[in-house]
């Protein structure tokens, strides 16, 4: 029998942030495939099974389980069952983990902590307003982090949303959490759905040379985003700036 969570490692507690139970559930397998508790191969128990292990109705597990095999972690097969496919998409605005697509040269995917640098509230410019599509001067929030990888910083960031899309945002920039996506889903319903990119390249300006430990002249990668929500509606804007030395931009098409 394959290693799952239950209801006590977390069901509870995530309900109660007003998540949909079939995405508390997605979360937890999710999990468990990612943390390898869950190994290529392994056939899950019935969907009443799971339904008993987690306490959620038999519909719930169902709508979990095809949108997993959707996302490409499961595969319903015929007189075997559900099956673990083994596929770990890294890139997925489905999942619930860390979006981030710098590699090592190797191809490995980069475990990356983040840092908050500052948090501002400011009303949006005539840019901020028009990619937002909110009005000119409308509240907005932004704040920078650097993200570091085996405590190096590789890149930094600057993100800005609407205040009115986040009531009670952090009122401190270490009060932002590192997984911000499902900071944003858990707390406001707000899921990331699609991002449109514009990647270039730069010299690296004296932020970049602070922020980045790099010495002049030296190549910045730019990505400049906007994120929209599951109703296609932008949400949050962002401006990236990373050092390529030892990483490279992945981009997974699915």
């Amino acid at each position: 029998m394959p290693e799952l969570p239950n209801n006590s490692s977390g069901v509870v507690k995530l309900t109660e942030l007003s998540l949909p139970l079939y995405e508390v559930v997605k979360r937890q397998i999710t999990e468990a495939i990612m943390l390898g508790k869950l190994e290529p191969g392994s056939v899950l128990p019935s969907e009443v099974a799971l339904s008993q292990t987690y306490g959620v109705a038999v519909g719930t597990i169902r709508r979990a389980l095809m949108d997993l095999t959707n996302d490409g972690l499961l595969s319903r097969r015929r007189k075997t069952g559900t099956v673990v496919t083994g596929r770990k998409p890294q890139h997925s605005l489905r999942l619930f983990f860390q979006y981030f697509r710098l590699h090592g040269l190797d191809g490995s995917l980069s475990k990356s902590v983040t840092k908050v640098t500052s948090l501002d509230r400011s009303v949006a410019s005539t840019a901020d307003a028009r990619k937002l599509q909110i009005d000119e001067g409308s509240p907005i929030v932004s704040f920078h982090r650097v993200r570091y990888v085996d405590e190096r910083p590789i890149m930094h960031e600057t993100l800005t949303l609407s205040r009115e899309r986040v009531p009670d945002f952090p009122e401190r920039p270490e009060e932002i959490p590192q997984l911000f996506y499902l900071h944003l889903l858990e707390n406001y319903g707000i899921r990331i759905s699609a991002i449109r990119e514009q990647i270039g390249a730069d010299l690296a300006a004296e932020c970049d040379a602070h922020w980045l430990d790099l010495s002049p002249p030296a190549a910045v990668l730019t990505i400049d985003e906007v994120a929209y929500d599951q109703m296609a509606v932008p949400v949050l804007i962002s401006a990236h700036r990373a050092t390529t030395a030892n990483h490279r931009y992945v981009n997974e098409v699915q």
